[in-house]
């Protein structure tokens, strides 16, 4: 691609896999991998039924419009380093603001400072905010100074999460935005084993549980701060709660916590970091089988039903979606919920073989959840209004795994039996060849 004469780099996930240009229609296959539309509507006409880039065989030719990947591209192109930046010339790299014995002082000073206000709260250090601004800059230049930083400041991490508790510190949304920063920082780079055996063991952690304002900061954050504060925060929930027993118990008792995720997702303004920031947290809580009706109770179901059928949903926020209304499907509550939502059950039928052997695998262990588990009539009978038999009859000529195979064979007995179209009908006479039973 040239632009006024000056050559420029292209992201390679913006090239077409075919032609490896830049894609101005991007569309993806049940694969999940995406390409300019007229580059694989040429490659389909020509008599090909497998994926270009994975050599699979097709379940469908449909096109799926990547929306997403179309409005990263229309941004990227009209942005201003697109218009000017030359090619092979390399950014220069300015000197770095800190030289590493600084860095390494500053973790020192504020480690200092981070002890006596866990061990007295009602303790006040003003310095704390700039010195944690400057760590970050410092962490933004390269990624290498990520990395370093992350390494020489991880033992901060648990005096950093007692900290977001003390209101007397994190009065304001600026300096939440700094403490939430700096903590992923370091948690979004590998940590070494023995680092993260004495992060879990510190007794600064024991703090948390008396940090009652640590639940107060972060629903402060997510219900008033701007998307980029409450996306970050999405993260160092679900981080921690892996982490830290502690706060996962502490964030999970409080239902605006899950009112405020479910919002990241049921934003009007869609946003895929946020939406699957926001899943991640909540996949992470879901766990505790106790927090999945309150998932359902803070309308999730809902939320859920109506992001799954969006058309411009990437492959691994489908997945997400999926798995976590699996997880909700366990709890009486939210089977309820889900047989009650028409658009949920079509959407999920929707999405067996059209996104990926991981999506396929949660779609359909719901529906066998629902309809042959517990037997519920309205999921039945919205599978087969959605034409949920034609695509498991699909599936089960597929190379799918012999767990979904089973239980795509469970589906069909319920249906054998109890339904009277024309199709199964034929099915059961005409091609007992690839009967299942």
């Amino acid at each position: 691609m040239v632009r006024n004469d000056l050559y420029i780099s292209v992201p390679s996930y913006f090239r077409c896999p075919i032609s490896l240009d830049v894609m101005k229609s991007p569309v993806s296959l049940c694969t999940g991998v995406t390409y300019d539309r007229t580059s694989i509507q040429r490659w389909l006409d020509g008599g090909n039924n497998t994926c270009p880039a994975t050599m699979q065989v097709l379940q469908t030719k449909e096109l799926v419009p990547n929306y997403t990947l179309q409005r990263l591209i229309k941004i990227w192109t009209e942005s201003d380093s697109v218009r000017t930046r030359p090619v092979n010339v390399q950014p220069t790299h300015q000197p770095s603001s800190l030289t590493e014995d600084q860095v390494r002082q500053l973790i020192n000073q504020l480690e200092n400072e981070l002890q006596k206000i866990v061990k007295d709260s009602s303790f006040q250090v003003h310095t704390i905010p700039s010195r944690i601004s400057r760590l970050i800059l410092y962490a933004k230049e390269v990624e290498e100074n990520g990395k370093f930083l992350a390494s020489a400041g991880a033992r901060l991490l648990p005096l950093l999460i007692a900290a977001l508790g003390n209101k007397q510190l994190v009065k304001d949304l600026e300096v939440l935005e700094k403490f939430v920063q700096f903590c992923n920082i370091i948690l979004q780079q590998p940590v070494k084993t023995d680092s993260a055996e004495r992060l879990s063991n510190s007794p600064s952690t024991s703090k948390i549980d008396s940090g009652k304002d640590f639940k107060s900061s972060m629903i402060m954050g997510l219900s008033q701060g701007r998307s980029g504060l409450r996306i970050a925060i999405a993260k160092l929930l679900e981080i921690t709660s892996n982490l830290y027993l502690e706060v996962k118990i502490l964030i999970s008792e409080d239902d605006q916590i899950y009112s405020e995720l479910l919002r990241l997702i049921s934003s009007l303004d869609y946003n895929p970091d946020a939406m699957d920031s926001s899943l991640s947290c909540l996949i992470c809580l879901a766990l505790a089988k106790q927090n999945r009706a309150k998932i359902v109770r803070n309308g999730g179901v809902g939320v859920l039903a109506k992001a799954l059928s969006e058309s411009e949903l990437s492959v691994p926020s489908t997945e997400k979606l999926l798995k976590l209304l699996e997880m909700v499907s366990t709890c009486k509550e939210g089977r309820v919920e889900i047989c009650r939502n028409e658009i949920c059950v079509e959407a999920i039928v929707k999405k067996v073989l059209k996104v990926s052997n991981v999506a396929t695998e949660h779609a359909v262990t719901i529906l066998w959840s629902l309809c042959c588990l517990f037997g519920d009539k309205k999921a039945q009978e919205c599978v087969t209004k959605s034409n949920g038999m034609a695509k498991i009859l699909v599936l089960m000529q597929s190379n799918c795994s012999g767990a979904v195979r089973q239980m795509s064979s469970d589906l069909l007995k319920i249906f054998r039996y109890k339904s009277k179209s024309c199709f199964l009908s034929c099915y059961d006479t005409k091609t007992t060849h690839i009967m299942p039973f």
